[in-house]
């Protein structure tokens, strides 16, 4: 008998948001109503994790995450029956994290959301300033977000909160006040996102046709560095450059399988996954469409084929993502790659070779776009 691969993430996509906000480059449509009526996408996500299990095997489950979009607008049965077949699939671990991100305009059905298995929330607050909020187009205020944060630790066991800063005319003060007041909330994890302004949102129209202007590159990094300081100071390890935890179990769970090169599945609309298929590491990537993806669940019974990866992609995927940890990537996982030595030696000081791992120094990680530019190079 053949032995079973590495225990699995589960990555579920839920596209539908109340409204597509300025900054969102995610696959992402408007809901209108539509989640409250989404038997045919549900069905198709159901049929996609049965074609994903006679692909992949028994094997073992660490994590389910609902993200999206907003999947916090789902049918809570719809993320009840995704739950339980994901459980009737694979072998769920004891204490299985299960994560749907959430808008802090939802919070009436948390209770609901906890009783359809889900025990951690990732809390979309993104900032508690109105005018911040307004900027970003979110629709909910600083109140609703006080409240919704209150209401999720009080519904679940682990809550992370989302804040994004970096945004025109921010200053450290404000943003370190903005900090200690998520951090007052008692949120286990916070991740902190600095303002990527991608060239085909409404924030990318804005900066071409100057209207939108963004902080400078050095004060992006004192903001960096601010956050650092806030939440080291009080009891957040930052394990992961964007991504902060009060303790190794509070940390994702899920995320961790990305960064640390572990294997995922990916279903729904334009879901990805990595996984092993006779040996060979493989990238799966569904249907952005949501009619194109329920049609090709119907078709051939599976949201996407695993295409194999050579061993360059997977080695730079490994890079790519596991330098933005603080434990780093191993050596070993990069020799497809034939890094040049002296080109990691003069970036000493920016990154550091330890126990046969390439590690990103606390001098490195504000600037590892940078550094990982110039690794792919020399590659």
């Amino acid at each position: 008998m053949t032995a079973p691969g590495p225990s699995l993430g589960l990555y579920v996509h839920w596209p539908y948001c109340a409204k597509v906000c300025p900054y969102c480059d995610f696959n992402v449509v408007r809901d209108r109503g539509r989640s409250a009526a989404s038997a045919d996408l549900t069905a198709a996500i159901i049929a996609d994790l049965e074609g994903q299990a006679r692909t992949l095997g028994r094997r073992g489950l660490t994590s389910v995450f609902f993200g999206g979009g907003t999947p916090s607008l789902a049918p809570v049965e719809t993320v009840a029956e995704i739950v339980s077949t994901a459980r009737r699939l694979w072998d769920p671990d004891p204490d299985l994290e299960v994560t749907l991100e959430a808008n802090p305009a939802d919070a009436a059905r948390y209770a609901q959301l906890a009783g359809a298995g889900v025990n951690r929330l990732s809390l979309g607050v993104q900032s508690f300033d109105d005018a911040e909020l307004r900027f970003l187009g979110r629709d909910h205020d600083a109140v609703t977000a006080l409240k919704a944060t209150e209401l999720a630790r009080a519904s679940f066991p682990r809550v992370s909160i989302d804040l994004i800063y970096a945004l025109p005319g921010q200053t450290t003060g404000h943003w370190a006040a903005s900090l200690a007041q998520a951090c007052a909330l008692g949120p286990e994890h916070i991740s902190a996102y600095q303002l990527t302004i991608e060239p085909h949102t409404a924030f990318g129209r804005a900066r071409q046709r100057g209207e939108l202007v963004p902080p400078t590159d050095d004060l992006a990094a004192d903001l960096y560095e601010a956050t650092q300081a806030v939440l080291g100071a009080l009891g957040y390890d930052s394990y992961e450059v964007s991504n902060y935890a009060r303790g190794e179990a509070a940390r994702s769970r899920h995320n961790l399988i990305y960064w640390s090169g572990g294997e995922y599945i990916g279903v729904g609309p334009g879901a990805h996954g990595r996984v092993t298929v006779a040996g060979r590491r493989c990238a799966t990537e569904s249907p952005r469409r949501i009619s194109d993806y329920i049609a090709h669940v119907d078709r051939f019974g599976i949201g996407a084929r695993p295409q194999p990866l050579t061993g360059g992609e997977a080695a730079m995927e490994r890079l790519l993502m596991g330098l933005r940890t603080a434990e780093g990537v191993p050596l070993a996982d990069l020799g497809d790659l034939a890094l040049d030595g002296g080109r990691i030696e003069a970036m000493t000081g920016f990154l550091e070779v330890s126990d046969g791992r390439l590690i990103a120094t606390s001098r490195g990680r504000p600037v590892l776009d940078h550094l990982l530019g110039e690794l792919v190079r020399a590659a």
